[in-house]
């Protein structure tokens, strides 16, 4: 059973830092402890845990505040996934355990995400669809690394899906090539279509 701050951290990364709604805003710990259930106390030492990871700032007297990603983050954030998904694509193409099947089911799931409402869901998918391909490498450590840097690609995600009405549509594009890349085992098509997908994300983060 999830203590009250193991509750309060999951809420606030997965849902609260992802919406575009609240960048640039200062968080209300008892909105947020009314909202789940808990105390403040919990919510306190959650945000504090968060700003350990430098993903809220907190302001004396003010509170928790969600600073939207600067261009620099933005620009580290996809030069870091581009230098891990493609030494993804190159060790499991070379080694033949590029997870192809997996990627199609997650790809398949996210396809009839499309038209949802909300992009939780979407962007949940996202992440398991390149996830799938960097876990597939087995180092634990990278697969750390890289998931450490989940809640920032999905603030930056969640940021994009809003700025472009057919940014979906883009998304799975960009999946599928990716895909189609890894299943023909053809490393050079494949890191090409990650490239392609990381400098459309950036474009359209850095353009706001």
């Amino acid at each position: 059973m999830q203590s009250g701050r193991e509750k309060a951290y999951a809420y606030l990364k997965g849902s609260v830092l992802t919406d575009p709604e609240m960048q640039d805003r200062f968080l209300s710990e008892q909105e947020i402890a009314d909202r789940i259930g808990v105390s403040r106390t919990p919510i306190r030492e959650a945000l504090l845990l968060l700003a350990a990871e430098d993903l809220v700032r907190l302001v004396p007297k003010r509170g928790a505040h969600i600073a939207p990603l600067s261009g620099r983050e933005i620009r580290e954030l996809m030069e870091m996934r581009g230098l891990i998904e493609r030494f993804a694509v190159e060790r499991t193409t070379a080694e033949g355990t590029a997870p192809v099947e997996a990627m199609a089911v997650i790809l398949d799931e996210q396809v009839a995400l499309r038209d949802a409402d909300g992009v939780a869901e979407f962007l949940a998918a996202e992440h398991r669809f390149h996830g799938t391909l960097v876990g597939a490498v087995g180092s634990a450590l990278m697969s750390r690394q890289y998931d450490s840097l989940r809640s920032r690609q999905a603030r930056a995600g969640a940021s994009a899906l809003y700025r472009s009405g057919d940014r979906r549509d883009e998304v799975l594009a960009a999946h599928r090539r990716i895909l189609d890349g890894l299943a023909a085992g053809d490393t050079a098509a494949t890191c090409a279509a990650i490239d392609h997908h990381i400098r459309a994300t950036q474009r359209l983060l850095l353009a706001a």
